[in-house]
């Protein structure tokens, strides 16, 4: 067994099977977590690092596929194993429809339960990616001003309960922002569910949302809590809001205003004490004045605003968010880092990235596995790279000029960590220590990691 083996979550509402499975497992060597029911199971999902979940069937309230779909949406590399009391064939393919790995039916073997576990774990080995390296109690990249006016609202915003309204452009990072804010709240470890509102039909929308009874319309063989429910007690974070419809905004108002919600099917509503995060890359006062979205709704999410800056406002944060992708990539593909040419770094620092953060950050990932050699260079870049300039670069400038612009730039970028500031730059620590003397020896005996 591994030194650092893998966690495993089982999810049953019978205490003695829980508890059986949970000693099976942890005498295997696993480290074992258990929940009676879904919305127990979520916060240890987010806050634990769960490897693999095994989860029971038939379930008060919310079902293990229920719990399957979440995790395919939300956390697709976790692998989940179905155990259910009651097997048939069109429940197997149920479940496997759904993303389960397998399905074990009760009674079972030791045996059994330790293949399909070892199966789920090797699948799971391949695939698993490494969790990105915390550089703030955010675990956000990035120190400048707009960065750190950034974290400054989140601060202010998980001190309390209140409706969210995360604006930026896409890619920015506003469904990151939205976690940070949940688990550094008060109801941080209850569920944290968020949902995309965009890509989900609108014909569905309301079912996904609010839940159905069984026989409420076609095709609904069951009564499945909503993720409203399912976020009971915790946060539901409602991505690309101003992509639902004005007759949704109505509903979703009423909730706010309520805190209730009609299960399709029901006349009974059911109370739900949920902190609503929703965010939007859209304009919503100018979609306010234009009639698709309701003023209403707008002014009841508004209450504590956050705007996430493009990437082109804090281009400081660059090389570092650059560097944290090599660096994880790297380490998810078993490669080594390479080194980043001053050239392709000036290139990278000029290019206003329309595609904010997460442009960037595939761009590393893309130019990490087709880089031939040690070195990333100008050449290796798109074309819409290679040539982007600066407006206001100033071109009368000699070599020398530009060189010592760009390491000061790049110290600025690490706070005047010249170990990572010499990595960056492809040279050694005692080049850049001479090059600081030489032009600026005043930087040369700021504090920094040597």
């Amino acid at each position: 067994m591994s030194k650092n083996p893998e966690r495993i979550l089982i999810v049953d509402d019978n205490p003695d099977t829980l508890q059986m499975i949970a000693r099976k497992l942890k005498s295997f060597g696993w480290q074992v977590y258990t929940a009676s029911e879904v919305s127990l199971a979520l916060p240890l999902i987010e806050q634990e690092s769960i490897d693999l979940v095994l989860t029971d069937y038939k379930m008060p309230k919310t079902t293990g596929l229920d719990l399957i779909r979440h995790l395919r949406s939300n956390f697709s590399h976790i692998p989940v194993i179905m155990i259910t009391g009651y097997p048939s064939i069109e429940g197997a393919v149920e479940a496997v429809k759904v993303g389960a790995e397998e399905y074990l039916s009760k009674p079972f073997t030791d045996e059994e339960l330790l293949t399909a576990v070892q199966k789920a774990i090797k699948k799971l080995r391949l695939h698993k990616q490494s969790l990105p390296v915390l550089q703030n109690p955010y675990g956000l990249i990035g120190q400048s001003q707009a960065m750190q006016e950034l974290y400054s609202r989140i601060h202010k915003s998980s001190t309390n309960n209140a409706t969210v309204l995360i604006q930026g452009e896409s890619g920015t990072g506003k469904e990151l922002v939205a976690r940070a804010i949940h688990y550094h709240s008060r109801v941080g470890k209850a569920p944290f569910v968020p949902v995309n509102c965009g890509a989900i039909p609108e014909s569905l929308l309301e079912a996904e949302l609010f839940g159905y009874m069984k026989g409420s319309f076609t095709g609904a063989g069951e009564t499945r809590a909503g993720y409203f429910l399912t976020a009971d007690g915790g946060s539901i974070f409602l991505d690309e809001i101003s992509e639902t419809s004005l007759s949704m905004q109505v509903k979703l108002l009423r909730v706010l205003q309520d805190k209730q919600v009609y299960m399709i099917g029901s006349k009974t509503p059911r109370r739900v004490n949920v902190r609503i995060i929703a965010a939007t890359n859209k304009n919503l006062p100018l979609l306010v004045k234009q009639g698709g979205f309701r003023d209403d709704l707008y002014f009841r999410l508004n209450v504590l605003p956050i705007n996430v800056p493009p990437l082109r406002e804090h281009s400081e944060d660059i090389i570092p968010l650059a560097m944290h992708f090599l660096e994880k990539y790297a380490k998810e593909n078993s490669l080594s880092i390479p080194k980043i040419s001053d050239a392709a770094l000036e290139s990278m620092l000029a290019y206003a990235w329309p595609g904010n953060v997460r442009e960037l950050e595939n761009l590393v990932y893309q130019l990490l596995i087709l880089c031939e050699g040690q070195t990333i260079r100008t050449a290796d870049l798109p074309p819409h790279l290679k040539f982007s300039l600066k407006h206001n670069q100033n071109l009368n400038r000699s070599l020398k000029q530009v060189e010592q612009e760009h390491i000061m730039a790049v110290l600025n970028s690490v706070q005047n960590n010249k170990a990572l500031a010499a990595r960056i730059l492809g040279i050694d620590r005692k080049t850049l220590y001479n090059k600081l003397q030489e032009f600026a020896p005043e930087a040369a005996e700021l504090p920094g990691e040597q």
